[in-house]
């Protein structure tokens, strides 16, 4: 069984049951924008990029589902928990690793451990090549030039 199929059925299912047109075209690109980025960047530092790209999937899925901003980190590694037990295919230290990393993935100013990292600078960078107009703010600037830097390109406040 392909795991990471499997989830995106799920996150299909989720995003299909918004109404709103917008709000379910941001939640695929944001999304997938995010495990893709966070693919490359698994591939890049030797991590497990499966549960990379699964983070990324689900890192923000309760805002797609709820319609809700507020406390999605938390919510959303809830739910990633929900989800990926409701397959059976994954080990409870895979599924704690998931909800781990997305549960931090907005504490982008403190360093956490390799995953919640990597998850933090997928979102990052998508939000930074999202809208080549957009400006980090706060503690993503820091977060985008440290990638830059990684990645051998430049990135920094102004694209």
């Amino acid at each position: 069984m392909d795991r990471i199929e499997t989830i995106r059925k799920a996150v299909d299912e989720i995003l299909l049951g918004r109404s709103e047109a917008d709000h379910r075209r941001h939640g695929y690109v944001h999304l997938y924008g995010v495990s893709l980025i966070a693919g490359l960047l698994a591939k890049k530092r030797h991590l497990d990029v499966e549960l990379a790209v699964i983070s990324g999937m689900l890192h923000d899925i309760s805002t797609y589902r709820d319609g809700t901003h507020e406390g999605h980190h938390a919510k959303s590694a809830l739910l990633a928990s929900e989800i990926l037990l409701k397959t059976g295919l994954f080990a409870p230290h895979e599924m704690e690793s998931v909800a781990n990393a997305i549960g931090k993935h907005g504490r982008k100013g403190l360093t956490d451990g390799a995953l919640d990292e990597l998850l933090k600078d997928a979102d990052v960078m998508h939000h930074y090549f999202y809208n080549p107009f957009w400006s980090p703010i706060g503690k993503e600037i820091p977060r985008i030039k440290k990638l830059g830097d990684e990645l051998g390109f430049g990135m920094d406040a102004s694209p």
